[in-house]
């Protein structure tokens, strides 16, 4: 079976992925409990790991770490980055080639965590094929959006829809 590219992500609301000074601090006011929302399941199914360099940067600044890098191939997509650093490889080649590439060395899927430029060039070349968005209940009002816009309309299929007691609500959706 070809591996898929899976987008597994979460957004306010109102569709944002950060605040405009790229703070996500907002994802820690839910009482998350002992619920993983699927993640242990779903990292199951991966072996391959795309983000965007902001969202790297975030990441890495935050924690101090990309712990992604120990459970995953990792690429770090980027414009002024190329080499290895932290486990992981920039990439800043087309994203076609990258996920051509990716599909032909991978048994498994290929997780996409944004971020919104990332997800942009994901749709502009019609290469999601599942969509697993997390929403939270937060409105930010502003910030950076999921969905650039721009992008060629793409048709999905709701495979399924799970709201949770923290008031989450979890889709998922196949590209037709």
């Amino acid at each position: 079976m070809t591996p898929k590219v899976v987008l597994y992500i979460s957004m306010s609301l109102d569709g944002f992925i950060s605040t405009k000074n790229d703070d996500i601090s907002w994802l820690d006011t839910i009482d998350h409990g002992d619920n993983d929302y699927g993640y242990n399941t779903f990292s199951k199914t991966i072996d391959k790991y795309i983000v965007g360099r902001k969202t790297y940067d975030v990441v890495m600044n935050l924690v101090g770490e990309f712990s992604q890098a120990k459970q995953y191939d990792c690429y770090v997509l980027s414009r002024s980055r190329s080499g290895e650093e932290n486990g992981v490889t920039f990439y800043n080649g087309s994203i076609k080639n990258l996920i051509e590439d990716l599909k032909s060395q991978g048994s498994k899927n290929i997780y996409c965590d944004g971020g919104g430029q990332v997800v942009y060039e994901l749709m502009k070349y019609d290469l999601i094929d599942t969509f697993i968005i997390s929403i939270i209940p937060t409105v930010l009002g502003d910030g950076k959006r999921l969905f650039l816009g721009s992008v060629p309309p793409t048709n999905l299929k709701l495979i399924r829809s799970e709201a949770y007691s923290s008031g989450i609500v979890q889709v998922q959706y196949d590209r037709k």
